[in-house]
């Protein structure tokens, strides 16, 4: 059984991979040889897909993720999680949930909004990490 934590890819993530940012690659690259898949949430490729013709780089690093569908159940948990957290951007709740789910390294431009969604959570929050991007 493996015990390495997933790598899970908001919207920063994918904007740090379409700009070629170096140290973005070279953890995802690290992740890969580790034998990671990363995981980056249906919402996340909407909020930075626009046009696959100029989005190359995006369309290299989604080739060998694992996209997570938002389903009925998750929605549902995300709403009450914005709810509980007083915020709106059901973006961020979709990350926030499937890394305290997975107990996922979330690669974030966003850490403190996804810090504090984590927060609401209680104990299931505790299992994700923030990596921020700048």
């Amino acid at each position: 059984m493996s015990t390495l934590k997933p790598f899970l890819y908001d919207t920063g993530a994918l904007i740090a991979a379409e700009r070629n940012r170096v140290a973005f690659w070279r953890a995802h690259r690290s992740f890969l040889i580790a034998g990671g898949v990363p995981l980056v949430p249906a919402p996340v490729v909407s909020q930075a897909w626009r046009d696959g013709a100029r989005q190359v780089q995006l369309a290299r690093l989604l080739s060998g993720c694992d996209i997570t569908p938002l389903d009925h159940h998750l929605a549902r948990n995300v709403g009450e999680l914005l709810g509980r957290a007083r915020v709106a951007d059901p973006v961020d709740g979709v990350v926030a949930a499937l890394a305290a789910q997975f107990g996922a390294r979330v690669f974030t431009s966003d850490p403190d909004d996804i810090q504090h969604l984590l927060d609401h959570m209680g104990q299931a929050g505790k299992r994700a990490r923030i990596w921020a991007l700048s």
